[in-house]
C-alpha cells in the first residue's frame, strides 16, 4: 500500500475528460461521427461539380486539404473537429462551407442552452467558470465573462420578443379524442 498514490482534486474526475474512459470513449465516437459526416457533405458536393472540367479534362474542383483543426465544445467536453478545404482550379470561386460545422462555430446547441441554466441558477458572469468546468471540463476557458454578458443581452431581447407574442386563442372549439386533438372552427357542423 505505500506505493498508491491518491491525488485530491478540487472537480469531479469526470471534468478531466482523459480520466474517465466512458466519456473519453464517446468524444471519440463523436468525433469519428463528424468526420464521416463532414466527408459526406464533401463527397456530395464534389460529385455535384465532378462534370466541371478544365480545358485538358482534369476536374475543376478538387479535394486540397484541411483548414487548421478546432475545439468544439460540447456537452461532454471538447471535440478536436478539422473540415475538409476544396481547390477550384477553374478560378470561379467554388468552396466547400459544411452545414454541420460553420466556419465560426465554437460551442454546441446543448453549450449554449447550458449556459443560460447556470446563469439563472445564481451563478453570475464572473462566478460561473468553475461550475462550468465541473460539468464539461476544461472546454469552459473559451467562455469568458464578456461571451456570457453578449449571451445575456441575446436572451433579454428574446424574452423581450417573447413577451410581445400574441397569446390568444384561436376562435374555435378544441375537442380531444384518445391522444388526438382537433380544432374545429365554431361554426363547422361536426
Amino acid at each position: 500500500m505505500k506505493d498508491c498514490n491518491l491525488k485530491q482534486s478540487s472537480t469531479p474526475a469526470v471534468a478531466k475528460g482523459f480520466e474517465d474512459p466512458l466519456t473519453e470513449v464517446l468524444r471519440q465516437g463523436a468525433k469519428e461521427l463528424i468526420r464521416k459526416a463532414v466527408e459526406a457533405e464533401l463527397s456530395e458536393m464534389l460529385s455535384a461539380y465532378s462534370d466541371v472540367r478544365l480545358l485538358d479534362g482534369r476536374p475543376a474542383v478538387v479535394r486540397n486539404g484541411y483548414l487548421p483543426a478546432r475545439q468544439l465544445q460540447t456537452g461532454i467536453g471538447e471535440v478536436e473537429v478539422q473540415v475538409p478545404k476544396v481547390r477550384d482550379r477553374s478560378g470561379s470561386g467554388i468552396h466547400f462551407s459544411s452545414q454541420l460545422l460553420p466556419p465560426y462555430l465554437r460551442r454546441t446547441k446543448s453549450m449554449e442552452e447550458l449556459i443560460p441554466w447556470l446563469y439563472l441558477k445564481g451563478l453570475s458572469t464572473g462566478d460561473y467558470t468553475e461550475a462550468l468546468s465541473a460539468l464539461v471540463g476544461e472546454s469552459a476557458r473559451g467562455l469568458s465573462a464578456n461571451t456570457v454578458s453578449r449571451l445575456k443581452e441575446k436572451w433579454l431581447d428574446e424574452h423581450k420578443e417573447w413577451q410581445r407574442q400574441d397569446l390568444r386563442p384561436p376562435a374555435g372549439i378544441l375537442v380531444k379524442k384518445g391522444h388526438v386533438q382537433f380544432l374545429i372552427p365554431i361554426n363547422t357542423k361536426l
